[in-house]
């Protein structure tokens, strides 16, 4: 098991490399995907790694093929969708559109929600509602060199852990596989960036993130409070949205339109450098995750005062920070 991992680990991880060398050569020579003198290629390398890691994984262990081709077929149409959206910026009904098909793929191949309390139409609602809010909160914080990148591979490592203790072998490979990718990546995009993931990278990488998450079984039924698990895990890109969204609509304006109300640019106004800045989000990060896997392992009323506590937190640094300003 130890060794077919580790082989799963190698093939995500060194195609990442190989083809981030291979196309950040590809848009310098062709001045193709450019952005601020930056290749855009992040998000193409990110995805063929991820995509062998799993073909890979497949050949190893047999995985279930629909829900294997479902992920794939589905989170590769919103890295195309991306590749686009680099190239012209599209409206935003577009931008729903897409991800609300690519979403409906998902869950026709069977990755949604299973919450037995609610029926299948509200678990079908809430796995849209989940998919396409994590996908956007991961295009939202893609904002610094290394911050979504690093944030995703902390969530990452998170639900393979996860997977890890509940046993559930599917799970774990594609995280695994995700969190090689990752890595891959994030050599080339931790500061200063060599290469920026995109829109298409942000999209793809939510939109994966939101679908391993869909897939993990988190606890038994009696410990009910174990479904906050992957909010927790995917605490932090939550609850930059959500702060983004009160500060944008306290200037009224949209949560969709563009603003510098993100938390980590507000911690460089309140006079952190980028690398504290950057280290702060991480941090926060760590506390979510490992809340959310310590939510998976400890029983009912526990789970609850963590969960309490976690909110209280939240709730504290978001009037906190939202004390600072930032000039638009």
């Amino acid at each position: 098991m130890l060794i077919n991992c580790l082989a799963i680990f190698l093939v995500s991880f060194l195609t990442g490399i190989l083809a981030v060398i291979l196309f950040k050569k590809l848009a310098l020579k062709s001045a193709f995907l450019i952005g601020k003198g930056i290749p855009l290629v992040g998000g193409i390398s990110l995805a063929l790694a991820f995509v062998c890691g799993v073909l890979a994984s497949w050949f190893i262990f047999r995985l279930p093929l629909r829900q294997i081709i479902g992920i794939l077929f589905s989170s590769i149409t919103m890295l195309g969708f991306g590749l686009f959206d680099d190239r012209r910026e599209l409206s935003i009904t577009t931008k729903f559109l897409v991800q609300i098909i690519a979403a409906s793929v998902l869950i026709f191949s069977g990755v949604r929600t299973q919450i037995v309390y609610i029926g299948d139409l509200a678990n079908i609602a809430v796995t849209l509602i989940w998919v396409i809010g994590i996908t956007n909160a991961f295009n939202h914080l893609d904002i610094m060199d290394g911050l979504a990148g690093g944030v995703a591979v902390i969530a990452s490592a998170a639900f393979l852990t996860t997977a890890f203790f509940n046993q559930d072998i599917q799970s774990l490979i594609l995280a695994l596989a995700l969190l090689a990718a990752i890595l891959s990546f994030l050599a080339y995009n931790l500061p200063p960036a060599k290469v920026y993931m995109g829109n298409s990278g942000s999209h793809f990488l939510g939109f994966v993130l939101s679908a391993v998450a869909l897939l993990i079984n988190y606890a038994p039924m009696e410990r009910k409070i174990a479904l906050f698990s992957p909010l927790l895990i995917l605490g932090l890109p939550i609850f930059d949205t959500v702060f983004l969204s009160i500060a944008r609509l306290k200037k009224h304006i949209l949560p969709f339109k563009k603003s510098d109300d993100h938390l980590v640019l507000l911690l460089l106004k309140s006079g952190y450098s980028r690398k504290q800045a950057l280290a702060g989000m991480f941090l926060l990060t760590l506390i979510f995750s490992i809340s959310g896997v310590a939510l998976t392992r400890i029983p009912n009323y526990e789970g609850i005062i963590l969960v309490v506590v976690i909110m209280l937190m939240s709730v504290a640094l978001i009037v906190k920070m939202g004390k600072f300003r930032v000039n638009r």
